[in-house]
């Protein structure tokens, strides 16, 4: 048994994790890291955000390839789909990044405490490794992100059921994929092997898809889906999931009450995450966990135990890697006495599904629900030049500015590019900007953030190009 004294032990090298750990090195805090897994990143890097938006990205040149190249004059014979050299080129974006982190804790100094890591009291992380040892520390960060949830009835075998991260690495392209839920995870997966040649079924419990986004958005989306071959059902309640040989057999209930079946060859249970407090030892030493196993923090992500705070999915909140990126600088920062701070309203959400989606701020029904006079402003990604150009017009975006005082309150888009155009509408939202402000920008012509200004004059009664 081995001991180390430190400024700050954080728990988990996810996004929230190893960004905190950097600023606190910046900052001067002696800071380890503790990570059960051989590789840094947690789950965003290495079965999360990195490798499925490699697969998004490859399976779009793929379907690009196949349906889309004759309109540009470039006739491609015998299109063919090689997956171990997509899921190739997969692994090899995460080891360069998972590697690029380990780099950046040498570069800071920054400890990797290989192990498991419990709390075993206030100041002590036991970490369980090759060997034990118990870091001493003056404070204690909880970054342990989340893992896939469950549902009754459906239990996962590894193979034709499973979760995320068995979708990422299917061995053949699934004849039937069935998935279980239609959220984020759900729709960005299921697109990925429809445009790789497998049938797709959704099976969705609430009534409405994307409830979460603004309903303008979440209309045409359900739409798209539907073009694109992707069968969507809403409604529905699974009840449980029989593998028989190499088939699953899934049962649910319809939106008429009657019981029903499908059977495919594969299923993802993507019904979302919750908080990975397992194993934690935080409730033992006085930490408090809520109904769903989050823990619980003051606006200053400190627990009720002090010396331990905690950030990312593991506590309240959208599950969004950067929005742990940022409440792990902010709670840092508020540790070495400067004024860290969060702005919930300005945190964009992004859907990377062929279009994108993504929104920052209110929704409309969320600003009539609190009373807030607004007015709104759209524009169609049909009417951009540069959408044109690159035969990607699907879609739209909406603008939500007050009433009164032309403040924007929300942004939500979808259409080609939609994750990058929202960063705008974040720095609008962050600098309290009016819809007039991005209106009389200068956005660069031909440049698909012209929609987000036509919007913004559209808000203001003034569009131009429609």
């Amino acid at each position: 048994m081995s001991q180390e004294t430190y400024d700050l032990v954080v728990i988990g090298s996810g996004p929230g994790g190893y960004v905190a750990a950097i600023r606190a090195a910046q900052l001067g805090l002696r800071t380890a890291c503790v990570e059960k897994d051989p590789t840094l990143g947690g789950t965003c890097l290495n079965v999360g955000c990195i490798p499925s938006k490699a697969l998004l990205e490859s399976s779009e040149r793929f379907a690009a390839a196949r349906l889309h190249s004759a309109e540009h004059g470039i006739k491609i014979a015998g299109v063919e789909l090689d997956l171990p050299t997509m899921l190739g080129r997969k692994d090899k974006i995460v080891k360069q990044l998972t590697g690029g982190v380990a780099g950046l804790f040498r570069k800071h100094k920054i400890t990797w405490a290989k192990g498991l890591g419990k709390i075993v009291a206030p100041g002590k992380v036991e970490v369980a490794g090759e060997a034990t040892e118990v870091l001493e520390t003056k404070r204690i960060l909880i970054a342990t992100g989340s893992v896939p949830a469950t549902i009754p009835g459906v239990a996962f075998d590894g193979d034709r059921i499973g979760h995320s991260t068995h979708a990422l690495s299917y061995p053949a392209v699934p004849e039937h994929l069935i998935v279980i839920g239609a959220g984020v995870i759900g729709l960005e997966l299921g697109s990925v092997w429809a445009r790789l040649g497998a049938k797709v079924t959704v099976l969705e419990y609430m009534p409405a898809l994307l409830p979460m986004m603004d309903p303008d958005i979440s209309k045409v989306a359900a739409k798209l889906f539907a073009k694109q071959g992707l069968d969507i059902r809403l409604g529905v309640k699974v009840t449980g999931a029989t593998r028989k040989g190499d088939s699953v057999e899934v049962a649910y209930t319809a939106p008429d009450g009657q019981a029903q079946t499908i059977t495919g060859d594969r299923v993802l249970v993507a019904v979302g995450r919750k908080p990975n407090t397992e194993g934690l030892g935080a409730e033992a030493v006085g930490v408090q966990l809520d109904r769903r196993g989050f823990v619980q923090v003051d606006a200053h992500y400190a627990t009720a135990v002090p010396g331990i705070w905690a950030i990312g999915d593991v506590i309240p909140g959208p599950m969004l890697a950067h929005k742990a990126e940022e409440e792990g600088i902010a709670a840092v920062e508020q540790m070495a006495g400067l004024p860290g701070h969060v702005n919930y309203d300005a945190i964009p959400n992004i859907i990377y599904t062929h279009p994108e989606i993504a929104s920052a701020g209110k929704t409309e029904p969320e600003l009539k629900q609190a009373g807030v006079p607004f007015k709104k402003g759209s524009f169609p990604f049909l009417a951009n030049a540069r959408a044109k150009a690159l035969g990607e017009t699907d879609g739209l975006v909406k603008i939500l500015a007050h009433a009164e005082t032309d403040r924007v309150l929300g942004v939500h888009i979808i259409g080609p590019r939609a994750g990058d155009l929202i960063a705008e509408a974040a720095v609008a939202i962050e600098f309290s900007a009016s819809a007039e402000d991005i209106a009389r920008s200068v956005h660069a012509h031909p440049t698909l953030s012209e929609v987000v200004k036509e919007a913004a004059l559209d808000a203001g009664g003034r569009v131009i190009n429609i």
